[in-house]
């Protein structure tokens, strides 16, 4: 078995929320069997501060590329980094990254 990277983007009031979103919109886009390369394979995940002047999508490749301990383990868990911090709505945007297996 392998492993495939996996980015994904969702809006929700939590972290918490947006990720059993995202895991549950994966689960129905790519089955329920496992092994589907995406964050439906995850049941946890990791928030993770990106710096300031980094674009998240960016930092988010440089943490899978650099082979990061947690990042690249298809077994472990996604990361998460919440996207716009100064949004006054209900809701923020998470992304979602990281190996999942396939």
């Amino acid at each position: 078995m392998g492993a495939e990277e996996f980015t994904v983007t969702v809006r929700a009031c939590s972290a918490v929320t947006a990720f059993k979103k995202a895991v549950k919109d994966a689960k129905y886009d790519f089955g329920h069997g496992g092994y589907t390369g995406s964050i439906a394979e995850k049941d946890r995940f990791k928030m993770v501060v990106c710096p300031k002047d980094e674009d998240p999508e960016e930092y988010a490749q440089q943490l899978m590329d650099a082979d990061d301990h947690w990042a690249s383990d298809k077994w472990g868990p996604a990361g998460c980094i919440k996207i716009d911090e100064e949004s006054e709505g209900p809701e923020w945007e998470y992304l979602f990254f990281g190996w999942a297996s396939s």
